[in-house]
C-alpha cells in the first residue's frame, strides 16, 4: 500500500490525563480501505489513545499527522473534514429524527446557522444508504433499538465525509446479532469507500474476523502490532489479559477463534 493511503500516522506518541501518561511512545498508522482493532485490558489507555489521535485530548508526547498535516495545524472544523469520531455513548437529542440527527454531521463544512445545500443533502442521503439507515429517517431517535440507533450516529459521522473514522467500543451494549450489523457496515465502509478505520474493541473474535490490522496495548505500552494471524497468539493474550487461550483457525471461514484453555489441560496444536 503506497504511502498516499495512509490517512493517520502516530509517532512516538504518549497519552494520558493531567500530565500523568497511560501509554507511552505509541506508534500507530490508520490505512484507507483498513479496519485497525485496538484491544487491551480494562484501563489500558485504548479509549484515550483514540481520543487523543482526535484531537480531543492533547498529546503529552510525540506527533500526529491527519491526511499529512500535523494534527495540532488544524482547527477543528477543519479536522472534522479529515477525521470523524464516534465516542462510545452519546446523549440521544429528545424528538430528534435519524435525517435531522445526521444533518448535523454537516456542520463540519457549513457551520450550524448556514443553509443546507444540495451537497449537504447528497452527503446525508449517502451516509443514510451506507448505513443501512434510509428506511429509519423519518423516525425519531429515541424509538429506535439500539442497533438501529448505532446506525443512525454512524451515519451522522459518516456525512462529514471524513477519511477517517475512529469508534470508541461501538458494540457496547448491542445484542450480537446487532453487534454483528455494526461490525458489517464499518467493515463495508472501509472496503467500499476507502475509509481509514480505527476501531476499540473487546471481543478477540470480533477483532480477529474484522481487522485488517491489530493493535494491543497493555503495561503503559503497544505490546503487538500486525496482522491478526500475527498478533492474536496464546502468548501475546496472556501477557495483555494474562488469560491461558488456545488459538485455533476455522477451516471453512479462515477466521481465528479463541478459546480459554482449562487449568491442566493441552495446549491446542
Amino acid at each position: 500500500m503506497s504511502l498516499a493511503d495512509v490517512r493517520l500516522v502516530a509517532n512516538a506518541l504518549d497519552v494520558g490525563h493531567a500530565g500523568s501518561p497511560v501509554l507511552e511512545d505509541v506508534t500507530l498508522t490508520l490505512r484507507a480501505g483498513e479496519i485497525t482493532v485496538l484491544l487491551g485490558p480494562n484501563g489500558c489507555g485504548k479509549s484515550t489513545l483514540l481520543r487523543t489521535v482526535a484531537g480531543l485530548l492533547p498529546p503529552l508526547g510525540g506527533e500526529v499527522h491527519v491526511d499529512g498535516a500535523p494534527l495540532a495545524s488544524l482547527g477543528r472544523r477543519a479536522l472534522s473534514r479529515r477525521l470523524a469520531f464516534l465516542p462510545q455513548t452519546s446523549q440521544v437529542p429528545a424528538g430528534v429524527t435519524v435525517r435531522e440527527l445526521v444533518r448535523h454531521g454537516r456542520y463540519a463544512h457549513r457551520g450550524a446557522l448556514a443553509r443546507h445545500t444540495a451537497e449537504d443533502a447528497e452527503a446525508v442521503g449517502w451516509a443514510l444508504e451506507v448505513t443501512d439507515a434510509a428506511p429509519l429517517s423519518g423516525r425519531r431517535l429515541d424509538e429506535l433499538s439500539g442497533g438501529e440507533r448505532q446506525r443512525a450516529w454512524l451515519a451522522m459521522v459518516l456525512a462529514q465525509r471524513a477519511g477517517v473514522l475512529l469508534l470508541d467500543e461501538p458494540t457496547t451494549y448491542l445484542d450480537l446479532r446487532h453487534q454483528f450489523e455494526v461490525l458489517d457496515v464499518v467493515r463495508r465502509l472501509a472496503r467500499e469507500h476507502a475509509i481509514a478505520c480505527g476501531v476499540v474493541l473487546h471481543d478477540l473474535m470480533q477483532a480477529a474476523a474484522y481487522a485488517d490490522r491489530v493493535v494491543v496495548a497493555a503495561d503503559g505500552a503497544v505490546t503487538a502490532a500486525g496482522p491478526p494471524g500475527e498478533v492474536l497468539t496464546p502468548d501475546v493474550i496472556h501477557r495483555a489479559f494474562g488469560l491461558r487461550v488456545d488459538v485455533v483457525r476455522d477451516p471453512a471461514s479462515g477466521y481465528l477463534a479463541c478459546f480459554p484453555r482449562r487449568p491442566g489441560s493441552p495446549a491446542a496444536d
